[in-house]
């Protein structure tokens, strides 16, 4: 129904264009902040999962991981990653983000150690082949993630329950094995972080909203590439599991 009494119902002529170009520019400066501020976590998590895999070819090609692997000192090798993600996710608030930042890369050092094991078990082919086939998922994926409207919350919840689901499944058959529980837990890991990726992508970008303009934006970036790192390489190794050949 028409408002006869108001004396400017509309705003008309220069006062409205103004305004109208004032909005175009914050949303086109919002929507170019958004895109550098996911380029740099999709920079950081990649050069990590690259860092990660030089370290650990050169470590097993040189022999190194082969000798220790066989001894006690295996398992510091195979939980020193975890060390770094909770000392980053309990200090994030306390540290910098030049000390985040290094953490980062330590954790993608030692990441890289405790792959190395990969290449004593599997061919070089096929975790070639996996690799791609994960980071061709990973991208499709992670591109649903911030594109879609529907939110994706409440999957992630369920999703997170399901990890742990994972932990405890996988400690129960390294205690008593199972026949076809490695196989089932493969498949349903795979599964698992691959809609573990669209949720972060998503709660990632929902978070700009709250960090851009901040000093905490830079620490948003690291910790939200390492979320998206450990979604990959946890993709990757559930699917090698059952892709790979092995030597």
């Amino acid at each position: 129904m028409a408002i006869w009494n108001d004396p400017q119902p509309s705003q008309t002529g220069f006062g409205a264009s103004s305004k109208m170009n004032a909005e175009m520019q914050r949303a086109a400066t919002y929507d170019a902040g958004l895109r550098s501020y996911m380029l740099s976590i999709y920079n950081y998590m990649a050069s990590g999962v690259l860092l990660s895999g030089l370290v650990a070819l050169v470590f097993a090609s040189s022999g190194l991981a082969a000798q220790l692997f066989v001894t006690p000192l295996r398992w510091l090798i195979v939980l020193a990653p975890l060390g770094f993600v909770f000392a980053m996710s309990a200090g994030m608030g306390r540290m910098k983000t030049s000390t985040l930042q290094a953490c980062f890369w330590g954790f993608a050092v030692a990441m890289g150690l405790s792959l190395s094991s990969i290449f004593l078990v599997y061919t070089g082919a096929s975790i070639a082949a996996t690799f791609f086939a994960t980071a061709g998922a990973f991208a499709g994926l992670s591109l649903v993630g911030y594109t879609t409207k529907r939110n994706l919350s409440g999957m992630g919840t369920f999703l997170i329950m399901g990890v742990w689901g994972l932990l405890i499944a996988s400690l129960i058959t390294m205690f008593f094995p199972i026949p076809g529980a490695g196989f089932v837990i493969s498949v349903l890991g795979v599964l698992i972080f691959a809609g573990l990726t669209a949720y972060d992508t998503q709660n990632l970008k929902n978070m700009y909203w709250q960090a851009a303009g901040t000093p905490y934006l830079g620490k948003v970036v690291i910790m939200g590439a390492l979320n998206l790192y450990l979604d990959f390489i946890n993709m990757f190794q559930f699917l090698l599991s059952f892709m790979g050949d092995r030597r």
